[in-house]
């Protein structure tokens, strides 16, 4: 357990720094062994200063950009159990498979909310609707 005796569960400055850390070291290893999270975060960085531009104060703002960094997020978690699943072996096993189009599917499913926040908000002011 995280908090369990002699953990290494943040606390202190010297634990978050360790947690940063540990945290930058999981964004380096997305950035080099998947390519769904480098595109994605091709598509934050053109999309992210956009969102910035066309939102119309803070809180249009933080969903237009946020909804991006939920995407983000989700690619993260999907790497994360495709990669415990394939630590145990690359045999089809049904319940593997399973998690796996499920982590997709909360990737997917997350894009769409992006479709949505930005339709929402943009669609009525760039084209009338």
């Amino acid at each position: 357990m995280a908090d369990g005796k002699g953990s290494f569960a943040p606390r202190g400055p010297v634990g978050m720094w360790r947690a940063l850390l540990w945290s930058l070291k999981g964004l380096r290893a997305a950035w080099l062994v998947e390519s769904s999270f480098r595109l994605e975060i091709y598509a934050f960085a053109v999309l992210a200063p956009l969102g910035w531009y066309l939102g119309e104060g803070a809180i249009e703002r933080a969903l237009l950009i946020g909804s991006l960094l939920l995407v983000i997020s989700a690619e993260l978690l999907n790497s994360a159990v495709e990669a415990v699943i394939e630590r145990y072996g690359p045999e089809h096993h049904e319940l593997a498979g399973r998690a796996k189009d499920m982590g997709s599917a909360a990737v997917f499913v997350l894009m769409l909310n992006v479709l949505l926040v930005w339709g929402l908000i943009l669609g009525p002011r760039y084209f009338g609707a």
